[in-house]
C-alpha cells in the first residue's frame, strides 16, 4: 500500500540495505522499521491485523526498535483518525483530522506538491537549524499531537499543522523522504544511522 519500491530505493543509495517483508517474525527481529503507505486508514489498519503486523509492530516497538512511519505510516502510528473507524497502533499520541478551511481558503484538498517544514525540536532526523527544508506532500489528513512535546516539525498548508512527530524511537512523517530528493535523502540516512 505505498511506495515501497521507491523506499527501498532511497536507503540503498543512502548506503544503507533493507529486506522488504510482512512476516511478523521478520519485523519483531528488524534492526529498525518503515512502515511507508498510501491510501485509507481503515484499509491499512484492516491489511496489518490480516497480516499479523499489527502486533509484531508493537512488539517491536516494545523491543526499542527505530520505526519510522511514512504518510500513511505516520497515521497508521496514531490513535486514530477522522477517515476511519479502526483504531490506530498507538505508539504515538496523536489523533488525525481531515483539512478544514471552513470555507477560508481556496485550497486544494488533498495537499499535493512541494512544502516547507519548520524545525520545532532538535531531533535525529531534521537538523535544528535556519537552512530551508522542502518535501513532498499528498495527503487529506494531519496529525494532531497530544502532547506538544512530540510534535518535530509543523507545516503551513492553510494553517500550521504537524508534519513530523516523535515519542523515543518511534517517528512519523507526513511527507514521502522517498520523493524528496535530497531533502529525503538526509532523512533517510539519518534514520538508518540511529
Amino acid at each position: 500500500m505505498g511506495n515501497i519500491a521507491s523506499v527501498a530505493n532511497m536507503i540503498k543509495k543512502v548506503g544503507g540495505s533493507c529486506e522488504i517483508s510482512d512476516n511478523p517474525d521478520t519485523v519483531r527481529k528488524a534492526k529498525c522499521l518503515i512502515i511507508p503507505g498510501v491510501g485509507s486508514f481503515d484499509h491499512g489498519i484492516s491489511e496489518l491485523h490480516r497480516r499479523g503486523l499489527f502486533t509484531a509492530i508493537q512488539d517491536a516497538a516494545q523491543n526499542d526498535i527505530s520505526i519510522l512511519g511514512i504518510c500513511l505510516g505516520m497515521q497508521l502510528l496514531g490513535n486514530n483518525s477522522e477517515e476511519g473507524k479502526l483504531k490506530g497502533l498507538s505508539l504515538i499520541d496523536a489523533d488525525f483530522v481531515k483539512f478544514n478551511f471552513e470555507g477560508k481558503s481556496q485550497l486544494r484538498i488533498p495537499h499535493v506538491g512541494w512544502n516547507n517544514v519548520t524545525t520545532l525540536l532538535d531531533n535525529p532526523l531534521i537538523p535544528f537549524d535556519n537552512d530551508e527544508k522542502r518535501f513532498y506532500f499528498t495527503h487529506s489528513y494531519h496529525a494532531i499531537c497530544n502532547k506538544q512535546s512530540e510534535c518535530l516539525l509543523t507545516t503551513n498548508y492553510g494553517y500550521s499543522f504537524t508534519s513530523a512527530f516523535s515519542s523515543g524511537r518511534i517517528f512519523g512523517v507526513q511527507f514521502h523522504p522517498e520523493k524528496s530528493h535530497r531533502f529525503g535523502m538526509e532523512l533517510i540516512r539519518r534514520f538508518i544511522a540511529l
